[in-house]
């Protein structure tokens, strides 16, 4: 049994621990991404290369940077703008 684990006497339920994820997380994901969409869109070879795939690809491309540019602008306002956001759009709803 691993340290981030626990079993519970009474039901016998196994209980693990969440990781901890590093603020810097989100933005490696998003830059492992951005990789992978550069190294697809410069392989003339690869299945993607249909007209419609690389567009897809672009546009998802265009949007990830548009929003790592818009959190940079935002800054400490960011989780501030996500919440009036997410309140506007469940409002809709």
């Amino acid at each position: 049994m691993s340290q981030n684990e626990y079993t519970d006497p009474k039901t016998g339920m196994k209980i693990r621990k969440l990781t901890e994820l590093k603020p810097t997380a989100a933005q490696e994901y998003q830059e492992a991404i951005l990789h992978r969409v550069d190294h697809f869109s410069q392989q003339r070879d690869s299945k993607f290369n249909s007209f419609v795939e690389n567009t897809v690809v672009g546009t998802l491309k265009a949007l990830l940077e548009l929003k790592v540019k818009v959190d940079d602008i935002l800054g400490d306002n960011k989780e501030k703008v996500y919440d009036i956001t997410e309140k506007l759009l469940l409002l809709g709803l």
